[in-house]
């Protein structure tokens, strides 16, 4: 039998997540944590089961979970919940779209998830509790930090370094070997040099 698998956070990034987690079909999908007033909503179908004050007794029931939350001012929520369901001791797998490519000769991190038509290539390292988002492309040996989001469509060219917590938006394009410091905000459309 699959192993459940509990959502944290109830928003849109969840919406595109519950997606890759059904056509991955490597877990159920036991329901989602959210604010306290949102208990007993439904997101596609999945009943909001309760807040982060009930972690803990959700725990005794679910033991895998994924950080459903997106990221674009700051990383520091995801970054909390993923400290917060470690100390429980939530596992936290890597969640990767089978419509996603990720080369035999990367490397990924936990609790990161890697959506659909993205492209890792090879030598790439994308760090713990990322967010590689539908076509974007990690090009060959460009290393991705903890706790980063690379936007949709966003294109991080070779070689390139980006640093904890940055924020890569959607159909910006690093140079070659680029170096990307730590909790940036590259604007979508843009071009980082």
């Amino acid at each position: 039998m699959k192993p459940k698998i509990l959502l944290i956070g109830g928003g849109g990034h969840c919406r595109s997540l519950i997606d890759v987690i059904e056509m991955e079909g490597s877990f159920i999908i036991s329901g989602i944590i959210d604010q306290k007033e949102r208990i007993g909503e439904k997101v596609l179908g999945y009943e909001i089961i309760g807040c982060d004050e009930d972690l803990e007794k959700i725990f005794n029931d679910i033991t895998y979970a994924v950080i459903a939350v997106g990221q674009i001012k700051s990383p520091d929520i995801r970054i909390k919940l993923l400290e917060r369901l470690k100390t429980i001791g939530f596992k936290t797998p890597t969640i990767i779209s089978p419509r996603a490519y990720v080369s035999k000769h990367a490397k990924i991190g936990i609790a990161t998830v890697i959506m659909h038509d993205a492209l890792v290539n090879s030598n790439a390292i994308v760090g713990d509790n990322c967010i590689i988002n539908s076509k974007a492309l990690i090009e060959h040996d460009s290393q991705i930090a903890d706790n980063c989001h690379i936007s949709t469509g966003a294109i991080v060219n070779g070689g390139t370094i980006v640093c904890e917590g940055t924020f890569f938006g959607s159909n910006a394009i690093s140079k070659e070997y680029a170096f990307i410091t730590e909790k940036s905000f590259i604007k979508a459309g843009s071009i980082k040099k």
